[in-house]
């Protein structure tokens, strides 16, 4: 289950090993590649991820999950190769609500001055 804050990147300890100077990453490869929405883009993955799960196991074809969520098939086909960039989040809640996914949003105090997104999975 996805539930914390992902380190940023000048907090990941750097080490060498065998000469060769490592980092360890954080669970969010976009945090990593210090990009401006990461969280957002972790989501935003997270949500994808759930999407092409219950495609798959709900043995669609890219048409009818296209039919089903709402998108064109080439949206389908491009979400499915982790081209999302041109969806929004509120999109792909849409999508997983569509194919019989509840979504849960949770708002709470922050424990730091600034409040961040978190994707919870089961």
């Amino acid at each position: 289950m996805w539930l914390r804050r992902w380190p940023r990147s000048d907090d990941i300890k750097k080490q060498v090993i065998e000469g060769i100077k490592v980092s360890r990453g954080s669970s969010n490869v976009f945090a990593d590649l210090d990009l401006l929405d990461a969280d957002t883009l972790q989501i935003k993955t997270g949500l994808v991820i759930e999407i092409r799960r219950a495609i798959r196991q709900q043995g669609l074809t890219q048409q009818a999950a296209a039919t089903r969520i709402g998108l064109t098939q080439p949206k389908v086909s491009s979400m499915m190769r982790g081209d999302f960039s041109n969806v929004s989040e509120r999109k792909l809640m849409e999508c997983l609500n569509r194919l019989g996914y509840d979504i849960e949003i949770k708002v709470r105090a922050a424990s730091a001055r600034i409040g961040h997104l978190m994707l919870a999975l089961p």
